[in-house]
């Protein structure tokens, strides 16, 4: 991020999940997304966060999970951002078509705003779409078991969170994080920040006749925009305190700084630095080798490495 565009974009989205080692057979077996970080809910030891993401854990494309084994389903309604839609270059929905009918996981041809996606869910329901973005042409991909570089994910192409009114939610995207509004299509609003890169889409669909959502497996948890610096995470603290809305003190994440906010909508929203990433304990080349741990549970190491559930050896099918 350059300091022309200080906040705005998104850097992670984090949902809920129910069993870990499915959970990584599903992001880095059949998605072909790199672990890059394995770690504790730093709340809550006994259960694993998880990091998906590109080879650097770029922010734009990292994708988190908490799962929590035998978590029930959650409930997808209004108040949640429900797809997560991730980028591909154009031309690769065929590779993915084929990958995942090859694997057994439903999905629909759709299209958006002229764009078309498949929309598709995990082991737990949680709402995926794959699109072919310009933004991805331009960026390198990565090459996993079965997913060739050229058609790999690059990130996110971005969000949709569902609203029973949309007026409050888009001020916060237009007023303080940047994003500009290019489009309205049926219950759909298109906001778009202007910064160059992943994960500048977001679209607010207006679904006020659906139910509230309910936090869950396969529900998102919260979605992450990118500060520049602490002092644009602070000017955004202060701009959201001038609109009336709650925001918490900066947080140590260890792999970035955040600070937690509920818009207008009731979806959580994140700011996190881009800075320091996910390469402070781990080269970049071990990124997702071991168990990393804060330095508060380091003397406890033993007994929570024995207490997590094992993360491999689930079979690749949803």
């Amino acid at each position: 991020m350059t300091a022309t565009y200080p906040i705005g974009r998104l850097h992670h989205v984090t949902a809920i999940a129910s069993d870990p080692a499915r959970n990584v057979a599903f992001y880095e077996g059949l998605l072909g997304l790199r672990l890059i970080k394995q770690t504790v809910n730093y709340d809550d030891p006994s259960v694993h966060h998880l990091y998906y993401g590109d080879f650097a854990g770029s922010p734009g494309a990292i994708m988190t999970f908490f799962p929590y084994a035998g978590a029930k389903p959650g409930r997808h309604g209004v108040g949640q951002a429900e797809e997560t839609a991730f980028a591909v270059p154009p031309g690769s929905l065929g590779f993915w078509r084929d990958r995942l009918a090859a694997n057994g996981v439903a999905f629909g041809d759709e299209a958006r705003f002229g764009q078309a996606l498949l929309a598709f869910k995990d082991h737990d329901g949680l709402r995926l779409e794959i699109v072919e973005s310009p933004d991805a042409a331009g960026i390198e991909g990565r090459a996993a078991e079965g997913v060739p570089a050229g058609h790999a994910i690059r990130g996110f192409a971005g969000v949709t969170l569902w609203l029973k009114d949309v007026a409050g939610t888009a001020s916060v995207l237009t007023d303080v994080l940047g994003y500009e509004q290019t489009a309205a299509e049926g219950s759909y609003t298109r906001f778009v920040h202007p910064g160059p890169g992943l994960g500048r889409v977001v679209d607010l669909r207006a679904a006020g006749g659906f139910w509230a959502g309910a936090m869950g497996a396969g529900v998102v948890h919260h979605v992450a925009f990118r500060a520049a610096s602490d002092a644009a995470q602070e000017e955004s603290s202060r701009a959201l305190r001038a609109k009336g809305l709650g925001v918490t003190p900066q947080q140590d994440r260890n792999y970035f700084r955040s600070t937690y906010f509920r818009e207008p909508g009731g979806v959580l929203f994140e700011v996190a630095t881009d800075d320091p990433g996910f390469a402070i304990d781990e080269t970049p080349e071990q990124l997702g080798g071991k168990l990393m741990l804060p330095p508060r549970y380091e003397p406890h190491r033993a007994e929570i490495e024995a207490s997590l559930p094992k993360l491999r050896g689930t079979a690749l099918a949803a």
